[in-house]
């Protein structure tokens, strides 16, 4: 029995970091995102409905079939992107029940990843090419309003640091909301380059480039440049440390540490 014990015992502390509390979540999000925008590439390229060579993001979830596998692929990111950020929220209001400045600044967040999370579930179901002005409002929610939402991240565990993680976390996020916030002014720049009128007209309706014709390099800057921002978006989602939060006022036990229901949120968010 002893040694059945010790077996368990070791059993737990062995698992992965995904296996801890809720951290399945933001893994499942960049898994199941990825593999959304994956899959409907290979079926749009197979039947000859895009290009292969870096067509939009949104092109690949045009026409059908690979139409409803994006539309339902990127719904169900949609919910777990509200579940990942919804955990997110009561973890940082668990660990910081008497900081104001910190309890504003994580409501502020939770609403604009709502919003980020709604935004991408209009590009899912409302395509480029019949809806083109409300799939760009879900475009600039998804991936504007999501990168307000990773800076707001960003300056919450600036806050939050040295007392409940190291700085390596800050400095990580800051440096993908820098890049998030390059990759999306380089497709904005992209983009009002190639829709200009430049290089022809409905353009929105177009799918497939003659390799010969103009527009080229911004046709393939505005195809890379919307997966990086959301690539980045879904990195800041990731759990920041390997183990459950605790914070240094439970550790000491003193009568203003967190109380019992705040503990057993943390032990169950893991290390989103």
């Amino acid at each position: 029995m002893p040694l059945l014990s010790a077996l368990g015992v070791e059993a737990c502390t062995a698992m992965w970091w995904f296996q801890q509390g809720l951290s399945i979540l933001p893994a499942a999000l960049v898994v199941w995102s990825a593999a959304s925008f994956v899959f409907s590439y290979i079926t749009a390229t197979i039947l000859h409905h895009v290009d292969p060579l870096v067509p939009y993001i949104s092109d690949t979830g045009t026409t059908p079939p690979e139409r409803c596998l994006f539309g339902i692929m990127l719904n169900v990111s949609t919910f777990l992107g509200v579940a990942t950020m919804y955990v997110r929220y009561k973890q940082v209001d668990a660990l910081n029940p008497e900081k104001p400045n910190v309890i504003k600044l994580n409501k502020l967040g939770l609403t604009l990843g709502l919003m980020s999370c709604f935004g991408l579930c209009i590009i899912a179901n409302f395509q480029k090419c019949i809806l083109y002005y409300i799939h760009v409002v879900g475009a600039c929610l998804t991936f504007g309003v999501g990168a307000i939402y990773m800076l707001v991240q960003t300056v919450l565990s600036y806050l939050m640091q040295p007392e409940l993680h190291s700085k390596d976390i800050f400095w990580i996020r800051l440096s993908v909301l820098l890049w998030c916030c390059s990759s999306i002014l380089s497709m904005f720049v992209s983009s009002v380059v190639l829709y200009s009128g430049l290089y022809g007209t409905n353009l929105v309706q177009k799918l497939h480039w003659d390799p010969q014709e103009k527009g080229q390099e911004e046709l393939l800057t505005d195809g890379i440049f919307p997966l990086l921002p959301r690539a980045t978006q879904l990195i800041s989602s990731a759990p920041s440390q390997s183990g459950p939060w605790r914070s240094p006022s439970s550790a000491s036990s003193s009568p203003t540490s967190v109380t019992s229901s705040e503990e057993q949120t943390l032990l169950v968010a893991g290390s989103i």
